[in-house]
C-alpha cells in the first residue's frame, strides 16, 4: 500500500475514542505508530488513489527535486537553533518538516522522525537517508555522544559554508573566460564557413597569385565547409567517450593525476582539497572524534585519488604509532610551513585549532590563485581569440592589399 494519511478509529489511554488521521507507509505501521502514541486502534482505513500525497508519490518515483547542499546547510542551521532554544529533538523535526519546500529533503525529515520516535538515535535516523554523507552522520554521532549536538551542527554549518565558498568561486571565475571561449569559436566558425566562402570567390575572379597564409585559411575554411556534419557528432561522440573514461577507476586515477600538474589550475585543486582536509579533520578531531577514525572519513570525502591515496599513506603511518607530522612532510605538495603548525599544534594538544588555522591558510591560498587564474586566463583567450581573427581577416584581405599595391 502506498504512503498517504490513514484514517483510523481507536481507544484512548483514558478510555476515549478517538478517530482521526495519520502519516504511515502502510496499515501495520500506522498501527504502530498509534500504539506508541498510546491510542489503540479499532479500525484503519488506507487512503484511496486519490487521497495519496502527491509529493510522497514524486519522491518515491523519483521525479522530486534531490535536495542539495543548500538546503541541507539550511536545515542544519535551523536544527541547531531549536536544539540551543532547547526545543525536544522530535518537535524540532516536526516544525523543519512542516516548513521544507524541497519535498526530497521533507520525506527524509519525516522519515527521520518515524526512526527516532521508534527508539532509533538521530544519527541513525540521518545514516539511512540520501543525502546525508558519512561526514554528517558521524559529526552527529559524535555531538549525541558528548551532549553538544546544537554545537557541531553550527560547526558543520559552517564547514558546508567554506566548502561552498571555494566551489562557487571556482565556478565564478571560469564563467567568464568559458563565455569568452564559446562566443569566440562559434565567431572563427562563423568567418570560416560563411565569410571566408565570400572572398574566395573575388580571388577567384581576379586570377591573381594567392599567398601561402590566404591558401592556409582557405583549406581550412574548406575543411570546416566539407567535414561539419561528421565534426559535431563525432566531437560529441569523443566526449562522451572522454566521460565515461574518468568515470572508470583508471580513468579517473589518470585525470586527477594530469589535471594536479595542470599550470595554476592545478594548484588551485591542491589547495582547495588540502584545505577541505584540514577544515574536515579539525571539525572532527573537535567534536572528539579519534584520530584514526576522522582520518579515515576524511580520505572518504577527497575527491582527488591521489591525493586521497597520499593521505592513506598518512593514515597508515598513524596507525603505526607515528605523529601526523612526519608522513605529512613526505607528501611533495605539502607546504613546510604548514606542516610545521601542525606539528606545533600536535605536541601542544591544540591539533583541532591548529588545523583550523592550516585550514584558512589553504583557502586564503585557493583564493589568491583563483584570483591569479583569472587574471591571466582572461587576456590569454582575449588575445589567443582576437590573433585568431586578426589572422583570418589579414590572411583575406592580403591578396587584395598585394593587387592594389601591384597596381
Amino acid at each position: 500500500m502506498a504512503q498517504g494519511k490513514y484514517k483510523y478509529i481507536g481507544i484512548a489511554a483514558d478510555g476515549r475514542k478517538v478517530e482521526g488521521e495519520i502519516d504511515a507507509n502502510d496499515e501495520r505501521h500506522a498501527k504502530r505508530t498509534l500504539r506508541r502514541q498510546g491510542i489503540r486502534a479499532k479500525k484503519v482505513t488506507a487512503p484511496s488513489p486519490f487521497d495519496i500525497d502527491l509529493g510522497v508519490w514524486m519522491v518515491d518515483k523519483g521525479f522530486a527535486k534531490p535536495f542539495g547542499k543548500d538546503e541541507l546547510n539550511r536545515f542544519t542551521k535551523q536544527l541547531s537553533i531549536l536544539i540551543n532554544a532547547g526545543v525536544p529533538i522530535m518537535e524540532c523535526l516536526d516544525i523543519l518538516s512542516k516548513q521544507e519546500k524541497n519535498l526530497s529533503l521533507k520525506m527524509s525529515i519525516k522519515n527521520i522522525m518515524e526512526m527516532v520516535s521508534s527508539g532509533k538515535s538521530l544519527y541513525e535516523g540521518m545514516s539511512n537517508q540520501k543525502g546525508f554523507d558519512k561526514l554528517y552522520c558521524s559529526l552527529v554521532k559524535a555531538g549525541e555522544a558528548a551532549g553538544i549536538l546544537d554545537t557541531i551542527l553550527v560547526k558543520l554549518a559552517e564547514f558546508m559554508d567554506k566548502q561552498e565558498k571555494i566551489k562557487k568561486q571556482i565556478k565564478s571565475a571560469m564563467t567568464y573566460p568559458t563565455i569568452v571561449l564559446v562566443v569566440g569559436v562559434a565567431v572563427t566558425y562563423g568567418l570560416m564557413v560563411f565569410v571566408v566562402p565570400q572572398f574566395v570567390g573575388m580571388l577567384k575572379e581576379s586570377n591573381q597569385k594567392i599567398p601561402a597564409v590566404t591558401q592556409f585559411v582557405i583549406d581550412v575554411s574548406n575543411f570546416f565547409q566539407d567535414y561539419t556534419m561528421v565534426m559535431i557528432p563525432g566531437a560529441f561522440v569523443l566526449f562522451l567517450i572522454f566521460v565515461n573514461f574518468i568515470k572508470t577507476k583508471e580513468g579517473k586515477v589518470a585525470w586527477d593525476r594530469t589535471t594536479m600538474k595542470a599550470p595554476v589550475f592545478g594548484n588551485i585543486l591542491i589547495k582547495g582539497n588540502l584545505a577541505g582536509f584540514s577544515r574536515t579533520l579539525a571539525t572532527m578531531l573537535s567534536a572528539g572524534v579519534a584520530l584514526i577514525e576522522a582520518l579515515d572519513i576524511c580520505i572518504e570525502t577527497i575527491d582527488n585519488t591521489q591525493i586521497a591515496k597520499d593521505l592513506k599513506q598518512v593514515r597508515a603511518s598513524v596507525v603505526k604509532g607515528k605523529s601526523i607530522t612526519e608522513p605529512l612532510g613526505r607528501i611533495k605538495y605539502f607546504p613546510p610551513l604548514v606542516n610545521q603548525m601542525v606539528k606545533v599544534g600536535e605536541s601542544t594538544g591544540n591539533l583541532d585549532t591548529m588545523l583550523v588555522k592550516v585550514a584558512d591558510v589553504f583557502e586564503d591560498e585557493t583564493e589568491d590563485a583563483i584570483k591569479t587564474m583569472t587574471s591571466l586566463i582572461e587576456p590569454i583567450i582575449l588575445v589567443g581569440l582576437g590573433g585568431l581573427i586578426g589572422t583570418v581577416l589579414i590572411a583575406m584581405y592580403l591578396p587584395i592589399f598585394m593587387s592594389a599595391g601591384g597596381a
